[in-house]
């Protein structure tokens, strides 16, 4: 069984982005970053993904619209984050 697609949409020099990818390489799995800092067509994809998000990072696992970086740090915290990136 191989892990989900992980997209992460982030800017620069954002906290909370940071926080996010230690996680996901603390848990040793490979995920595609994209910087929307200057806008540009990866932002209109996240938009359009997410159309209620305006805050980084955005993150998705396969289908699922894991949130933000709490969000992802909540999955972790209750033991599910693991199931979820198995796929």
């Amino acid at each position: 069984m191989s892990t989900p697609q992980i997209d992460m949409y982030t800017k620069f020099a954002c906290p909370f982005c940071v926080r996010a990818k230690h996680l996901l390489q603390k848990k040793g799995v490979e995920f595609n970053e994209y910087d929307i800092t200057m806008g540009g067509p990866k932002r209109e994809e996240m938009m359009e993904r997410a159309p209620l998000a305006r805050t980084v990072p955005q993150i998705f696992i396969g289908d699922v619209h894991v949130g933000g970086s709490d969000d992802l740090a909540a999955l972790e915290e209750a033991g599910k984050l693991d199931a979820l990136l198995a796929g």
